[in-house]
């Protein structure tokens, strides 16, 4: 059995990996590939569209993810499905959320400074970058 200190937590410099045997630990944020076989739930303070990698697409092959909006506003925008295809985008207000489908080309773009929170598990995350930006 794992003891686990009893003891708050900084969402916004840690995040919390949910382990496939029931553990869930503080760690390290990562924002691309883990071999932990962990989900993260990860929370962020964003002020510009860098800091959401406006400029890249993001995929998560191995499961769906969860996209909250805590406070302020963001747009997500799911690359065209096809060749000539348009973006699908979602608007997400303060207390909202969208799941990216699994394998799901995806970006951010802010509409405000928010606080946002992501939930998914990381192994296999792909970055491409954006060749359509104006």
């Amino acid at each position: 059995m794992t003891t686990t200190p009893i003891s708050s937590i900084d969402l916004f410099t840690s995040a919390l990996h949910i382990h496939p045997d029931g553990d869930v630990r503080a760690g390290e944020r990562r924002m691309t590939s883990s071999d932990s076989g962990a989900w993260q739930i990860a929370t962020f303070h964003v002020e510009t569209d860098a800091d959401v990698h406006a400029d890249h697409w993001e995929m998560h092959p191995e499961a769906e993810e969860a996209v909250c909006c805590l406070t302020g506003g963001v747009r997500l925008h799911f690359r065209p499905a096809g060749p000539g295809g348009a973006e699908d985008m979602v608007q997400l207000q303060a207390g909202t959320a969208v799941i990216v489908p699994r394998g799901r080309w995806h970006r951010l773009e802010l509409d405000a400074p928010s606080d946002l929170m992501s939930i998914t598990l990381r192994h296999g995350t792909r970055l491409e970058r954006r060749t359509d930006i104006r």
